[in-house]
C-alpha cells in the first residue's frame, strides 16, 4: 500500500505494511514493527511503532512540505537487533540504501524541490578504471553551442552514493527550478563517485578530462566549481590546497580540513580562487566542530572565504545540504551577490558540552538544541532511545541515542519553543532520566523541560518574572470516594486578595484518564500559561482549581465537594455566571456529564478531546439558557477521540444545543493539543 494522506488538508500520512509481508521479507513473525525515517525535529532520524494485526500501521503527521525518506524495521525482541526492510509494494528509490523509500510532500516552502516541466536531463559518464559519474545537463543543453558550459563537480560523503545527490538531494529539481527561473547560470553538474578518489590522479587527471571530452564543457578554471559533503567536502578543500586554481569556486557542506595552509599558499589560494563558501547545520550536525575548526583555520591562514552560517533548523541532514546546494549554485559563474550568511543563519561558534553526569539534564542551549544524557548505568545495553513528544504535532517517536566512549549515551536534537516530556527506553524497559529533577506524579518514568522559542506554546510555557507570577497552593477536601481526604492544586492570580469584596470568578479544570490532579501543572504547565495570559491582560483574573476526578461520580463530587471546598477556602464566586468547568479526555466526559445533569450551574464549558453525547433526558432549554459558552476542541484523526468528538458535535447539533466547535488542532491525544486548547479557551471566560 502506498503512503498517502488520511486527509490531504491535514497532511497526516498512514504507513502500512501487511503482516504477512513482514514475515515473508524478514522471517520474523511477531516482532515489533516500526517505521524509521527523517520525521524527527529538524528532519532527524527517528521511529514510530506500526501496530495492528493483518496490517502494521503507523500514522505520522502533519508532515511539512519537503522530501522524506524512510524504511520499515522489525525487532524480534526489545533487546534484539532490528531487521530493516522495504515494503516491496513501494518503489525502490535509493540505490545505495535499498531499504529506503522516499516520499515528497508538496506545498509552500518546497516549490524549489518540486518537479518542473522542461527540466534538464541526467546521463551516466564512465571514466578511469570503471568509475562512474552521474551528469545533469541544463534545460536546452546544446552540445554545439558556441560557448562551452561551466561545470560544477559534486562529491558525496563517506557511506553515500553519488546517485544520492538526485535520489535524496533532489539535485535535478533544484537545478531545474533555478535555471528555468533564471536564478542560476546554465551549467553542467557532474556527480562523481568520490569513494576512494584521489585529488591529483582521479579528480584532476581522470574525471575532468573525461567530463570535458564527453560534454560541451569549458576547460577554463574560471568555469569550474567543486563542492562536497563531509568527506567529499574535505576532498574539495584538499583540491583547493593541493591543486590550487584547478577549480576557482569551492563549497564545503558539513566538512573540515586537516591540511596546514602556509602564508604563501594562502596568498596563492586568494589569487587563484574566486569563491570559497562554508556551509553546515546546527550543533546536531556531527561535523559542526569540524566546520568551526575549518573557519578558524582559514581565517588564521588569511584565506578569504564566505560563511553561510549555521543552519539553525537542521543538522547533518539532506535538508541542510539541499539548502546549501540551492544557495551555492546561485553564486556560480555570474556576478557575485551578497557574500553574507543566508537569512536567519547563525555564526559557527565553539560549543562546550558539560562533562557526563556533572549537570542536570537535558542541556538546552540558546538556539534550542537539546542534549539528553543517559548515564553509564546503561553501558551494557544494546539500545537506548528517548521517547517523548518530539514528533510532528507533539507525537511520540522513539529516537535512538548514541553510546559514548565512557559508556554513557547521548542524543542532541533541535526543538522549537514549547514544553516537552520524555523518558528513556532501554531494551524495551522504561526508565526515568535520574539527572532531571522534574517529576510527574502519575507517570514516575516521565521527566519534563521547556524550550524557549517564538511559537504559541513556546511563548505561553515560558517563565514570567517571579514578581509577576501567580501562586500555586494545595487545597485539601473530603471526597465522596470513601470520605477520604483528597488534594487539588489551586492557582491564584498575582495580587490575589482573599478579602476582596467581589469574589473572583473560578475555573475548575480537570485531568484525563490515567492522570490525576497534578498533571495539568507538572506536564501541562498550566501555571505558566495562566501567568502569561494574566501578564498580557488577555484573560479575566480568576482562580483555577485542579482537583482529582478519579473513581467518583463526578457531577456529585464537583457540586457537593470540590466547589464547596473551593468557595470555603478561597475567595471565589458561587454564582453560576462566574464559574467555568473544562477538562481533557476523561475530564471532558466529567465536564459534559456535569453539564447534562446540572445545567446552568457552570456558565462556561470547555471539552478537549471530547466525548459524552447528551443523554435522552437532557433539558436542552436549561442548558442553552444557563450556559454562556460551550466550546469543544479536538486533535486531528490521530487523536483517538476524534470520531467521538465528531459524534458529540453531531448530537449537539441534532438536539439544538448551542455550542462552538474550535478548528481542529493538528496532533494526537496529547498535551500539545490540550495546551493549545487551553491557551485559546482562557480569554473567552467571564467576558459576557
Amino acid at each position: 500500500m502506498s503512503e498517502v494522506p488520511d486527509n490531504p488538508v491535514e497532511d497526516v500520512y498512514r504507513f502500512t505494511v501487511p503482516a504477512e509481508v513482514v514475515n515473508e521479507v524478514t522471517g520474523v513473525e511477531d516482532g515489533q514493527v516500526t517505521v524509521q525515517g527523517n520525521f524527527g525535529p529538524g528532519r532527524s532520524w527517528t521511529e514510530f511503532n506500526a501496530d495492528g494485526d493483518a496490517n502494521r500501521v503507523a500514522t505520522i503527521g502533519p508532515l511539512e512540505p519537503g522530501l522524506y525518506y524512510y524504511q520499515y524495521a522489525v525487532r524480534p525482541a526489545p533487546g534484539a537487533e532490528a531487521v530493516a526492510f522495504r515494503n516491496p509494494e513501494t518503489d525502490q528509490e535509493v540505490t545505495a540504501q535499498p531499504n529506503l523509500s522516499t516520499l515528497f510532500v508538496p506545498g509552500p516552502g518546497a516549490e524549489w524541490l518540486a518537479d518542473v516541466e522542461g527540466g534538464g536531463a541526467l546521463a551516466t559518464l564512465e571514466y578511469g578504471r570503471g568509475a562512474e559519474a552521474l551528469v545533469w545537463t541544463p534545460p536546452g543543453y546544446d552540445p554545439e553551442r558556441a560557448e562551452p558550459y561551466p561545470a560544477l563537480y559534486l562529491l558525496q560523503d563517506e557511506g553515500q552514493s553519488h546517485r544520492e545527490w538526485t535520489e535524496l538531494g533532489r539535485l535535478k529539481q533544484i537545478l531545474d527550478n533555478l535555471t528555468l527561473d533564471g536564478d542560476a547560470e546554465p551549467m553542467v553538474v557532474v556527480m562523481a563517485d568520490s569513494d576512494g578518489l584521489a585529488v591529483k590522479h582521479d579528480l584532476t587527471r581522470a574525471l575532468l578530462p573525461a567530463a570535458e571530452a564527453a560534454f560541451h564543457l569549458s576547460s577554463e578554471p574560471a568555469d569550474r566549481a567543486v563542492a562536497g559533503i563531509g568527506r567529499g567536502a574535505a576532498l574539495a578543500l584538499e583540491t583547493l590546497v593541493a591543486a590550487t586554481g584547478t577549480f576557482t569556486k569551492v563549497g564545503s557542506f558539513s566538512g573540515g580540513l586537516d591540511h596546514r595552509i602556509s602564508p604563501g599558499k594562502a596568498r596563492q589560494i586568494n589569487h587563484r580562487t574566486d569563491l570559497i563558501r562554508v556551509y553546515g547545520g546546527n550543533a546536531t550536525d556531527p561535523a559542526y566542530d569540524d566546520v568551526v575548526a575549518l573557519e578558524a583555520r582559514l581565517a588564521d591562514a588569511g584565506v578569504e572565504f564566505q560563511s553561510d552560517g549555521s543552519n539553525p533548523a537542521t543538522g547533518g541532514t539532506w535538508e541542510t545540504w539541499r539548502a546549501s546546494l540551492h544557495d551555492f549554485a546561485q553564486r556560480l559563474f555570474r556576478p557575485a551577490g551578497d557574500g553574507g550568511p543566508s537569512e536567519g543563519h547563525l555564526p559557527f561558534t565553539a560549543r562546550e558540552i558539560p562533562a557526563p553526569g556533572t549537570t542536570p539534564t537535558p542541556w538546552v542551549d540558546g538556539n534550542g538544541v537539546v542534549t539528553f544524557e543517559a548515564g553509564p548505568e546503561f553501558a551494557d545495553a544494546s539500545r537506548v532511545t528517548v521517547w517523548g513528544n518530539f514528533g510532528p504535532a507533539g507525537s511520540w517517536p522513539r529516537t535512538p541515542m548514541t553510546r559514548q566512549d565512557d559508556g554513557s549515551w547521548r542524543l542532541s536534537m533541535r526543538l522549537e519553543g514549547g514544553s516537552y516530556y520524555y523518558k528513556f527506553e532501554v531494551e524495551g524497559v522504561d526508565h526515568k532520566d535520574r539527572n532531571n529533577p522534574t517529576s510527574v506524579f502519575s507517570e514516575p518514568a516521565w521527566s519534563t523541560f521547556t524550550v524557549a522559542g517564538d511559537t504559541l506554546r513556546g511563548r505561553y510555557t515560558a517563565q514570567v518574572p517571579a514578581d509577576e507570577r501567580g501562586e500555586v497552593t494545595v487545597m485539601n477536601y473530603i471526597s465522596t470516594a470513601g470520605e477520604q481526604e483528597r488534594s487539588a492544586y489551586v492557582w491564584t492570580p498575582p495580587g490575589y486578595d482573599a478579602d476582596r469584596a467581589e469574589p473572583y470568578p473560578v475555573f475548575y479544570l480537570q485531568h484525563g484518564g490515567g492522570q490525576t490532579w497534578t498533571d495539568w501543572l507538572e506536564v501541562g504547565h498550566v501555571d505558566r500559561i495562566l501567568d502569561n495570559h494574566h501578564r498580557q491582560g488577555t484573560m479575566v483574573p480568576m482562580v483555577v482549581v485542579m482537583a482529582n476526578g478519579n473513581g467518583v461520580d463526578f457531577p456529585e463530587e464537583m457540586t457537593t465537594r470540590i466547589a464547596p471546598a473551593a468557595e470555603e477556602q478561597y475567595n471565589v464566586s458561587g454564582d453560576p455566571g462566574r464559574r467555568a468547568l473544562a477538562g481533557l479526555s476523561m475530564g471532558s466526559g466529567h465536564t459534559l456529564s456535569t453539564l447534562w445533569t446540572h445545567p446552568g450551574e457552570f456558565a462556561y464549558i470547555g471539552a478537549m478531546s471530547a466525548f459524552g453525547a447528551p443523554p435522552a433526558g437532557t433539558d436542552v432549554a436549561a442548558v442553552n439558557a444557563g450556559t454562556e459558552l460551550i466550546r469543544v476542541y479536538s486533535g486531528d484523526r490521530q487523536d483517538f477521540t476524534y470520531v467521538p468528538t465528531l459524534n458529540l458535535i453531531a448530537a449537539m447539533e441534532e438536539r439544538g444545543i448551542e455550542h462552538e466547535f474550535a478548528p481542529i488542532i493538528a496532533g494526537p491525544h496529547g498535551w500539545d493539543v490540550w495546551q493549545l486548547s487551553l491557551i485559546d479557551f482562557l480569554p473567552r471566560l467571564f467576558t459576557s
